[in-house]
């Protein structure tokens, strides 16, 4: 069974790019562009990891982050926050609301599925 994958990305052609990449590289993914559709996305199915933008409508990244590793069944799923925040106090702010890793858009894709596998 291939691994899951959620991408929570709000700009249209980025989540078709990513959807299209880690398809190519065996994921099976599901993609919403809202922060307040991944509670209900998880309860029908858990992934393996989740690529979740800072800013989105409904929720936002870092809101769905605290949320996630406030939850049992969620605390250890892998988040990789992807973002065109890059200043380092907005790094760390990510990684300490519980991100695993953290992609400052632009970014390669390659690095990316290197990151996710």
């Amino acid at each position: 069974m291939s691994a899951s994958l959620l991408i929570v990305e709000d700009e249209e052609p980025l989540q078709i790019l990513l959807t299209y990449n880690f398809q190519a590289e065996g994921f099976r993914v599901r993609a919403t562009a809202r922060g307040d559709e991944v509670e209900t996305l998880l309860r029908e199915e858990l992934p393996d990891i989740i690529i979740l933008d800072w800013m989105l409508p409904g929720l936002s990244g870092i809101e769905v982050c605290r949320r996630l590793r406030a939850r049992e069944e969620t605390r250890k799923l892998p988040v990789i926050m992807l973002t065109a925040r890059g200043e380092e106090s907005e790094r760390v702010r990510g990684l300490s609301t519980g991100a695993d890793d953290y992609v400052v858009k632009p970014f390669s894709v390659p690095e990316l599925i290197a990151r996710v596998n």
